[in-house]
């Protein structure tokens, strides 16, 4: 065992730095471990905002914040969990400020707020369009005042278990090669998002879904898998991130027909509807033949060019980097892209799981505060909430418990592991699996899901998974082996298309993000107003299912 701590946080973006600052706080001794440095985390490519009730709107309240996010989740989202996001999101939102991060303002000094999808009111706190850029810097400042170790490039691999609780991670040292055991009587899980499944992403290349695979491995469920969000502002092909802010500051989508289509899907929201809906919208329109060359259009030429180069300059820089098109003068191409994982390590409010000593915070835990569809906003404010709650419900439970212990034999089995892959010669490339998977989960398992695209998917994994098994690493040396890494998270990945396919094909209604139009085109609140749980047994993923926690909102027709 190379260390050992009273906290591990896997995973250094907004969540996994605010669990360490907490844990810090309560008095435990803490570690973060990132495979990136935690300032290239991809917290940092969160553009719109934060989702507060700040009172800058008259009439906004928690309250309002919390009914809107149910409606949202498509009733999905557990209430009680909505409920202390909502109640909790002002204070942190002014604490982050306190450490320095700089909001963009109004005119009489207070923190700016845009308005944002599916919101009754402007509740989006703002940096410009750089939000997530500018509170992961914010948290990281806090992490070095704070002086709290960080095993930087260290790709977390196994969870170890032993006496029937989490006590550590095992992971391969990128810089100097080798596997290093690092022991903790908690681990908190804050691995962010698995949106490299799929071809067309908004998702840097590191979200592969390590935390959620990891803990499914060690028996903790994943929840409502089958919830991918599609963004409907990426740029095409690559799938950048176009930020909703640009629909809050008033831009339009049009079609070929130069036609602002949402009047026919939203009629009062238009583009300020909630993400699936747009999604759907735009999807329809391409699939009809309106759209231009695969996208449809946003318009920002009416918001001119000042208020385009206040508020919006990164957007423009990235429409003029990556697709060559200045939005003062002309619209940007964009069409749905993958986006972010309403579903994820199922983790009750506190950030527990069903193991002892293990936590899961941010994208990549579902304490279900999004549910069916996350409205834009409340990830930034979900990653602060929950990884400040986990890092202080985890340090307590370290406090009060003393041993930590990291079997042998668990460091000889992964090492023996590792070394069979390494040692493997023949056998298939790692990118010819991913690029099959990525684009297959694209076709199948998209905007639109079909059943028999769905049972296709469902065989295309178990193909790719047996193809995986003779997978080769070309590279066989210890530093900076990016080969091997990717091959790990080759295996990730399978696993969760797996658990996805198999919760798609089981929730026999359209909801939120999980549209069947052909099949089952309604949401089914009789039969399906219920959580999926995956568990994998015999290395099958077995499916259950748990009642969504209801406090006062009773579902009703979504309009917008």
């Amino acid at each position: 065992m190379e260390a050992k701590h009273d906290v591990l946080v896997i995973g250094a973006g907004c969540a996994g730095m605010r669990a360490a600052i907490e844990a810090h706080d309560a008095g435990a001794d803490v570690a973060l471990l990132s495979k990136i440095h935690p300032v290239r985390s991809h917290s940092g490519a969160a553009e719109g905002g934060i989702n507060a009730a700040l009172g800058n709107a008259s009439d906004d309240s928690p309250e309002e914040h919390a009914f809107d996010t149910v409606k949202g989740s498509d009733y999905l989202g557990d209430q009680d969990a909505i409920q202390i996001l909502c109640d909790e999101a002002p204070d942190d939102v002014y604490q982050l400020e306190n450490w320095g991060a700089v909001f963009s303002r109004t005119e009489d000094g207070r923190i700016a707020q845009r308005p944002f999808g599916a919101a009754g009111e402007p509740r989006t706190a703002y940096a410009a369009d750089i939000t997530g850029h500018v509170l992961v810097h914010v948290l990281y400042e806090q992490v070095m005042k704070r002086d709290i170790p960080t095993y930087e490039e260290y790709f977390a691999w196994r969870l170890v278990m032993n006496d029937d609780r989490c006590q550590g991670v095992i992971a391969w040292d990128l810089l100097h090669g080798g596997l290093k055991s690092i022991g903790a009587k908690t681990v908190i899980l804050a691995t962010g998002g698995a949106g490299r499944l799929y071809v067309g992403t908004t998702n840097a290349y590191a979200c592969t879904g390590d935390g959620m695979a990891m803990a499914l491995r060690v028996g903790v469920a994943l929840k409502d898998m089958e919830m991918m969000q599609f963004h409907p502002t990426t740029l095409a092909p690559t799938g950048v991130l176009i930020t909703e802010g640009c629909r809050g500051e008033g831009a339009y989508l049009l079609n070929s027909e130069n036609d602002r289509f949402l009047k026919r899907y939203a009629p009062n929201a238009m583009e300020l509807a909630s993400r699936d809906v747009i999604s759907r919208a735009e999807q329809t329109e391409i699939d009809e033949g309106r759209g231009v060359e695969g996208n449809v259009l946003l318009d920002l030429r009416h918001l001119g060019a000042d208020r385009i180069l206040e508020r919006l300059h990164g957007t423009r820089e990235l429409s003029m980097t990556f697709a060559g098109v200045d939005p003062i003068y002309e619209p940007i191409p964009v069409r749905p892209g993958a986006h972010y994982h309403m579903g994820g390590v199922d983790a009750d409010v506190w950030g527990q799981t069903s193991v002892t000593g293990l936590y899961a915070a941010g994208e990549c835990a579902c304490v279900s505060v999004h549910g069916a569809n996350r409205l834009g906003g409340n990830a930034l404010m979900e990653t602060i909430t929950f990884g400040k709650r986990a890092g202080r419900h985890a340090a307590d439970w370290a406090l009060s418990h003393t041993t930590v212990e990291v079997p042998r034999s668990t460091e000889t089995d992964a090492a023996r592991d590792l070394k069979q892959l390494l040692e493997r010669t023949e056998g298939e490339r790692p990118w010819s699996i991913r690029d099959e998977l990525a684009t297959t989960m694209h076709e199948n398992f998209g905007v639109f899901r079909r059943e028999e695209q769905m049972q296709e998917q469902g065989e295309i994994v178990a193909r790719l998974r047996e193809r995986y098994e003779r997978v080769v690493v070309d590279d066989k040396g210890d530093v900076f082996n990016s080969d091997l890494t990717q091959a790990l998270e080759l295996g990730f990945l399978l696993e969760l298309a797996d658990c996805m396919v198999v919760s798609g094909i089981a929730r026999k209604e359209s909801r939120g993000a999980h549209a069947r139009p052909d099949d089952f085109p309604s949401r089914d609140d009789e039969h399906y107003m219920k959580h999926t749980i995956v568990r994998v047994e015999d290395d099958r993923p077995q499916l259950e299912w748990r009642d969504v926690t209801m406090t006062k909102w009773q579902p009703q027709e979504r309009k917008y």
